[in-house]
């Protein structure tokens, strides 16, 4: 074959550094994911989790520098691997670390199963070769003796403008987020102590009603979301990526973004809030036989502190129509480890 006829390889990302890629590395994240959330039933105490954690380090490296070619023949490509650590390995290892205390119980979880709530480990594995995903994944649990599944779900990112795509319900998502260091350093990273230059992700699972979505009008579809769908313009006006206009309103005194729309509920000001740094991933799990389908979204979100998006969830219960298309089927929180740098472990670290 022609080789210019070849798709050039994708640019390698580099998994070390102050913060772990996956993150706010590459800035416009990749097309697939696979997102693990684990557990290891076997007794497990500080120790046991610093190895497991250094194991995974090396495990990391392994295969993000191509030294790994029986799970990677063609390299790695930009694959990026980010672990984070729930709140029963983080209080073994300290319990004034940021993470130990997990998610508390939200109106919106309604009949989760306690089995796909919380876990000790995530494991979010990238990449735009979505076939190698799976392998790369099967190689970080064997890296941890013990582990084992306790949830997992693929998720894909339509076309779309650097963090800006279209979610399930055919809306732009990823509009309002940190995106210069200075923002991300605010916002997103941890800044002091051990767990300097991690962050706290939480990881949802929503199933979405598309069809009784997409039943409503366009305007009330418009009016949920509080933008538009044609563009992703607020309904205050301006362009896709200006502010909401909150104060706006029509001659007869409504607000033009609706009092229980999305983009008003989840208006940072509210909650006097920090921004998250949120990533979302269309899923369709299919249903053998059934009627009932698996569609939604995988949400994952970055924040400093886990009351950013504890605060933001709670009024998104109380005051955000959309949540009424949504329902919770896995639910996390984790500590995302630091970076590393050249010598570095996280278990060292931590």
């Amino acid at each position: 074959p022609d080789p210019a006829a070849s798709p050039s390889p994708q640019s390698r990302v580099v998994a070390r550094g102050i913060h772990q890629a996956g993150i706010a590395r590459p800035a416009t994240p990749q097309k697939n994911t696979v997102v693990v959330v684990a557990d290891v039933p076997s007794p497990m105490g500080a120790p046991e989790v610093r190895g497991a954690l250094d194991a995974l380090g090396s495990a990391v490296d392994r295969l993000t520098d191509g030294a790994d070619g029986a799970v990677l023949p063609d390299g790695p490509g930009d694959l990026t691997i980010t672990v984070g650590v729930g709140p029963r390995w983080v209080s073994m290892l300290d319990p004034q670390l940021p993470g130990a205390s997990g998610l508390p119980v939200f109106a919106s979880d309604g009949p989760l199963d306690p089995g796909l709530s919380g876990g000790d480990l995530l494991l979010s594995v990238c990449g735009s070769d979505a076939g190698v995903l799976h392998a790369v994944v099967a190689a970080l649990l064997d890296a941890v003796p013990g582990a084992v599944r306790r949830w997992s779900q693929t998720g894909v990112r339509g076309a779309g403008e650097g963090t800006i795509v279209r979610n399930p319900l055919g809306y732009h998502d990823g509009i309002v987020v940190p995106r210069t260091d200075a923002e991300l350093d605010a916002n997103v990273w941890i800044t002091d102590g051990p767990a300097a230059g991690g962050t706290i992700a939480v990881v949802r699972r929503l199933r979405l009603d598309v069809a009784r979505f997409r039943g409503e009008s366009a305007e009330r579809q418009d009016a949920i979301v509080g933008r538009r769908r044609a563009d992703g313009v607020p309904l205050s006006g301006g362009g896709a990526t200006d502010a909401v206009d909150l104060r706006a309103k029509t001659p007869e005194g409504d607000y033009l973004v609706p009092a229980r729309s999305h983009a008003r509920a989840a208006h940072p000001s509210f909650t006097d809030s920090a921004l998250m740094l949120r990533r979302g991933y269309a899923y369709s799990n299919a249903t053998a036989g059934g009627t009932d389908a698996d569609d939604g979204l995988l949400f994952v979100c970055f924040q400093r502190e886990l009351e950013t998006f504890v605060r933001t969830q709670h009024r998104l219960d109380e005051v955000d129509d959309l949540m009424t298309y949504a329902t919770v089927t896995a639910s996390a929180s984790f500590l995302i480890l630091p970076g590393r740098t050249t010598d570095g472990t996280w278990g060292s670290a931590l």
